[in-house]
């Protein structure tokens, strides 16, 4: 493969939301409220879980854990989006990029992997509500968590073993807020063709495959609530209802972003914004003011810290 000609790059820019100094201290502003809120819903959430005996089941087990790599996801790109805005150069070294990148990929693939194994638990519970204990088991979720970590770390392994070797060369300029795949690959000085069909294959296709499985596996679940009971799917639908919305707001940005990586799509912002940002947060909103349960469990935690 022929080098481009230029200087090797030692650091990235990061051109994030470039514009006016008053619009750039309304992000500031906004999107340092939206990770506060993120950061302490989501360790509120970890806390009356793992405090609460009311919450001592498998489904807020695993919500639990959502929550912890919500919190971690969003912790690898805004805070050095939210130092930015008030930069006034807006780099990142080369390593730094791609300990982002492999981080971003580590929990996306974790989270990915935890959503589907939610998707199963809801459908135990559900389904098979007699058997629900003695499948669910502790330790089979203990499994279940430590797998979603290892395909995780294998997803994030397979792109970024490929990617840390890759030189670059002349434009360092990376037209997004955070370090991402494929538009830090375009900037390689050798020809990525083979790396980015494997990054839409990876994680693009991958994503999408993941996405329709979740939601046929919900519709299963909800035909066969119908088929046994008409009153119970009303009751099932409620329950499923937050994680259909969850999954949706997990993978729909992922699908746009990495199953067209190399389009128009991969640089938008407003997507960037949305997966890394907004979605964390979304999470534990979701959770906690539709789960009576959860605000139960919390208003004790609270009453019992006074």
């Amino acid at each position: 493969m022929d080098h481009k000609n230029g200087s090797v790059v030692t650091e990235f820019i990061l051109l994030g939301f470039s514009g006016q100094w008053e619009l750039q201290i309304f992000f500031f502003v906004t999107f340092s409220l939206i990770y506060g809120a993120t950061v302490v819903g989501n360790i509120l959430i970890m806390v009356t879980v793992t405090v609460s005996s009311a919450l001592h089941s498998p489904m807020y087990f695993l919500l639990g854990n959502l929550s912890l790599l919500d919190m971690c996801l969003s912790t690898v790109t805004t805070p050095k989006m939210i130092t930015d805005l008030l930069a006034e150069h807006k780099t990142i070294s080369l390593w730094g990029c791609m300990t982002q990148m492999f981080f971003m990929h580590l929990f996306g693939g974790a989270e990915m992997t935890l959503l589907i194994i939610m998707a199963f638990d809801r459908y135990v519970a559900i389904c098979k509500p007699l058997h629900y204990r003695t499948i669910m088991s502790h330790k089979l979720l203990n499994r279940f968590v430590i797998l979603s970590w290892i395909i995780g770390f294998i997803h994030t392994m397979s792109q970024m073993i490929l990617t840390v070797n890759l030189p670059f060369c002349g434009n360092n300029v990376v037209d997004n807020i955070f370090c991402d795949l494929p538009l830090v690959i375009k900037l390689a000085c050798v020809e990525t063709y083979t790396l980015e069909l494997f990054v839409i294959a990876d994680s693009g296709l991958l994503s999408f495959i993941c996405f329709i499985l979740l939601l046929v596996s919900y519709t299963v679940i909800l035909v066969t609530v119908q088929q046994r009971t008409s009153g119970g799917l009303s009751k099932a639908l409620s329950t499923l209802s937050a994680h259909i919305i969850v999954v949706t707001l997990f993978f729909g940005p992922c699908i746009f972003i990495y199953g067209w990586p190399f389009s128009g799509f991969a640089s938008n912002k407003t997507l960037a914004v949305f997966y890394t940002v907004i979605t964390p947060l979304m999470n534990p909103i979701i959770y906690t003011l539709r789960n009576q349960k959860m605000q139960g469990a919390m208003r004790k935690l609270w009453f019992q810290s006074c």
